[in-house]
């Protein structure tokens, strides 16, 4: 099965992880796992300010400082992902790489708002089930 794993580095990130590790037997190493990471991008005039160069180092930096962590985890669990970082709106971008990239199953952290929060705050996993085409396993 192919299974992309999206993460923010948050501690929702590390309870799906966590998930990850204690289900060995459905999502085992005979699996094919991607890491994706979607940061939101620098304001316009922040862009402009510091140039193209210095806004691709930044987010390098930070999909770097988000994937470390996660890969050190799952090399520990024998599990060899690949990841991928893009910068955008994260539910849009989830939905859309998970689609054109043919998973089987997109694997999420969720902060688990009422109905009422979503509304309010908006929230990737709901944008993300909207979107995605892909089924979607959110652990809270």
């Amino acid at each position: 099965m192919k299974i992309l794993l999206a993460v923010d580095g948050s501690p929702y990130t590390k309870k799906m992880l966590a998930y990850l590790a204690t289900h060995a037997e459905m999502f085992g190493t005979n699996n094919q796992f991607t890491l994706l990471n979607v940061q939101l991008p620098l304001p316009p005039r922040a862009r402009a300010a510091v140039g193209a160069e210095v806004v691709k180092s930044y987010h390098d930096e930070e999909a770097t400082k988000v994937f470390s962590p996660v890969l050190k985890f799952l090399k520990r669990h024998n599990i060899e992902p690949d990841t991928i970082s893009k910068v955008g709106h994260p539910g849009e971008l989830i939905a859309k790489t998970a689609d054109s990239g043919k998973f089987d199953l997109v694997i999420m952290g969720s902060h688990g708002h009422s109905a009422l929060g979503n509304l309010v705050m908006g929230s990737v996993a709901t944008k993300v089930m909207a979107h995605c085409g892909t089924p979607v396993l959110l652990v809270r």
